[in-house]
């Protein structure tokens, strides 16, 4: 009897198998992704301009809205390449989780925020595995895209589509395959980045696989959907350290009286065993900032500290304050204090190019001049406006007149239209965190 149940089970998972492998295959699956940000969005456009119907689901009614008017907000997603899948039908978006139902793959790609406690946030996540269980059918694939801690898919994932009564392996199939995005590069897109594949069974990676060859033009199936979990910690925790020395290097660097990009554009010319990290005021994004912690709370909850990632978070979590002293310090040697002293911020994205402001630490840096009483302003091509501790700031237009009017300017981005020679010029005082202004020499430049 028991081998008869189980030639039953592996009937039905040939069935469901093959019925899915064939729609990917001549590219009549009609495919979702929930979450239409900076992962899920131009994963969305290369999937519709490959050939496949994509449904969008995202619950900000605004960007449902935009996304079907053919507006993009995403700078890797040109107006006209979204337009274009709108137009054809490839491609539409909607709030309705119920678009599920209809679905044959769901790839969720919603946010992991850190809690105040810089504890992992699964609420999102949750959210949106909840609405694909209450429409979840036989033979349908899901992809967990959103960076989380290594287990999530097999201990909080699969427990909840369980639910339904259908299993994972068999009735529907379930895999991790971490996001891997580099807003602002030119050089890198969802095609031609290589895709990490983890399946909770062999038969969900070789499924999700599949699905990705479609638009993506490098796979990497790995043993597990944990190992694929991790994989993303890695890359990001070896960033996150590298980062964090390169800091450290920066302010030994400074009390020794060295420059430090002297010395590092010296070490790159090692043939072997080095690879160039920069130090900064600010680092930011989505990533860097917050898989660290998502990785050592889940070890800590397993026994282990994991000292160096985590002390590397603490390093970098403490230039945005170190470089408030730092102005204080430059104000303070031509006898002006920080209260009243007025300081332009130039760049307040997270990195150059980019309009994101995620996790940015320019945002502290702003905030911490302000708490010291320092009247502040910033401009960025890129981010027309924030808030910074209750208050809206609007972007200033960059001149040689708001640069002269200045006692101190502060290079925390360093976007490409920015006028370097004109802000070496024409300011009293500019920090120059970034070694932006390496080209040009003067007593008023003071270098990170």
């Amino acid at each position: 009897m028991e081998r008869v149940v189980e030639t039953v089970a592996e009937k039905r998972l040939n069935y469901a198998q093959r019925a899915l492998e064939k729609k990917i295959r001549n590219r009549s699956a009609k495919l979702g992704v929930i979450g239409l940000g900076y992962v899920g969005l131009p994963l969305a456009v290369e999937m519709a301009e490959k050939g496949f119907r994509v449904t969008g689901i995202d619950i900000d009614g605004g960007k449902v809205e935009a996304v079907n008017a053919g507006l993009s907000h995403i700078r890797n997603v040109p107006h006209e390449s979204l337009l274009s899948t709108v137009v054809n039908g490839t491609f539409r978006a909607t709030q309705s989780f119920a678009a599920v139902e209809s679905l044959d793959t769901i790839s969720i790609c919603v946010p992991t925020p850190l809690r105040k406690t810089k504890d992992p946030d699964l609420s999102y996540i949750m959210a949106a595995v909840e609405a694909v269980h209450n429409h979840l059918r036989p033979g349908k694939l899901i992809v967990l895209e959103s960076t989380t801690y290594p287990g999530i898919t097999r201990e909080i994932v699969l427990p909840t589509l369980e639910k339904s009564g259908l299993k994972a392996g068999r009735d529907f199939f379930l895999a991790y395959s971490p996001e891997r995005v580099d807003p602002g590069n030119k050089a890198v897109a969802t095609c031609n980045i290589p895709k990490v594949i983890g399946g909770i069974t062999s038969c969900c990676t070789k499924l999700a696989t599949l699905l990705y060859q479609q638009f993506v033009e490098r796979t990497v199936p790995v043993s597990s959907a944990e190992s694929a979990e991790m994989v993303k910690f890695l890359e990001n925790s070896f960033r996150s350290v590298n980062i964090a020395l390169a800091n450290e290097l920066a302010r030994m660097c400074g009390k020794l009286h060295i420059n430090v990009w002297e010395v590092i554009e010296a070490a790159k010319t090692t043939p072997f065993d080095f690879m160039p990290f920069y130090p900064g005021s600010c680092f930011g994004g989505h990533c860097i900032p917050v898989d660290p912690y998502y990785l050592t709370w889940k070890t800590r909850i397993n026994g282990l500290e994991p000292r160096l990632i985590e002390m590397a978070a603490i390093i970098n979590s403490q230039m945005p304050g170190f470089t408030v002293d730092r102005i204080a310090d430059a104000l303070n040697k031509r006898k002006k204090s920080m209260k009243g002293s007025r300081v332009l911020a130039l760049g307040i994205a997270y990195k150059s190019d980019v309009n994101d402001t995620r996790e940015s630490a320019a945002l502290e840096v702003v905030r911490l001049l302000m708490e010291e009483g320092a009247n502040v302003s910033y401009s960025d091509p890129h981010v027309s406006e924030v808030e910074i501790g209750g208050e809206i700031l609007v972007s200033a237009n960059l001149t040689c007149q708001l640069l002269q009017s200045m006692d101190c300017v502060v290079i925390l981005t360093d976007h490409s239209l920015f006028d370097y020679a004109m802000i070496a010029a024409d300011s009293p005082l500019v920090l120059d965190c970034r070694n932006s202004l390496r080209d040009f020499s003067g007593s008023n430049i003071l270098s990170f």
